[in-house]
């Protein structure tokens, strides 16, 4: 996928949501070295990469999902992190989309020059369950930065957000079921709730997935296909748009970015059934496949 950043691979489990951790399993299945095993990659620079023509591979205005199979906070990376964070000042037109299990560690990970926190970068926590919804996101409210949100996935626990939602400073909130080996259920009712309360307050919600284990009206179902988990998402009516998040981006001499230049991101016609649409940066047409639109 074309909207994701490894800097660096692989993690160590620390709560109820790494029991069962898709990138373990992946690893695995792929007979790479195990999960806990943690490295830095060849991708670093993947944000800086150029076309032949000199223009960067990643556009203006994408979003950039960072450390998707790892923790941009772990300790295990603080060697290699200040690095990141020099490729993200640089792009400064490009938005990157950090979560972590580790809230604590946000704080003393920050570069010097963060100040009240810098318009390309979207920090966010990971809220399995009430108790770590409870435990990390005061530590994200706490912290000074532009942008703020959590993601529910896998989604394991009925969770509310009302108090915290209140303080006006979440912009978006991303839900997910459980999936591959050993994946637990997710209950719709807990998905109607969390949305309920993400309309009351015109934050955006995004239900990305059901999970492979879907419960709905008391009823358990087995889906197994990740595009039939998208889609019965997307069906189910619960992604939300909220209050738009703004976004400041500059180029390299700090001139901010117009409204024509920023990445307008393409769907095939199949897109747009997927619940994960509203926070997608597209396909990048690669033409490694044969989908038509």
């Amino acid at each position: 996928m074309h909207d994701i950043w490894s800097p660096w691979h692989g993690c160590t489990k620390i709560s109820e949501g790494c029991e069962h951790c898709y990138m373990y399993f992946l690893d695995k299945v792929h007979g790479n070295k195990l999960g806990s095993v943690i490295y830095k990659t060849k991708n670093m620079r993947y944000p800086l990469q150029r076309n032949r023509d000199g223009s960067y591979k990643v556009k203006s205005g994408e979003m950039i999902r960072v450390c998707m199979s790892s923790d941009f906070f772990l300790k295990e990376a603080d060697a290699w992190r200040e690095e990141a964070w020099d490729i993200m000042r640089e792009r400064k037109d490009v938005v990157f989309f950090l979560l972590t299990k580790r809230a604590e560690r946000i704080l003393e990970c920050l570069p010097k020059d963060w100040g009240d926190g810098w318009e390309n970068i979207f920090l966010n926590v990971t809220c399995e369950n009430q108790k770590r919804t409870d435990e990390r996101i005061p530590v994200l409210l706490s912290i000074p930065a532009k942008h703020k949100g959590i993601m529910c996935a896998p989604f394991i626990g009925p969770i509310s957000i009302k108090p915290y939602l209140k303080t006006g400073e979440l912009e978006q909130v991303i839900v997910g079921g459980e999936n591959y080996d050993g994946s637990r259920p997710c209950d719709f009712s807990w998905v109607q709730s969390l949305h309920k309360e993400c309309v009351k307050y015109n934050v955006k919600f995004c239900f990305i997935e059901t999970g492979t284990k879907f419960i709905k009206d008391g009823k358990m179902y087995m889906l197994k296909d990740k595009e039939l988990q998208a889609r019965m998402a997307y069906k189910s009516n619960m992604n939300f748009e909220g209050k738009r998040i703004e976004w400041k981006l500059y180029d390299e001499f700090l001139n901010p970015i117009k409204k024509e230049e920023v990445y307008h991101p393409f769907f095939w016609s199949k897109c747009y059934e997927c619940g994960s649409k509203p926070i997608c940066n597209g396909c990048s047409r690669c033409g490694k496949c044969e989908i038509k639109e």
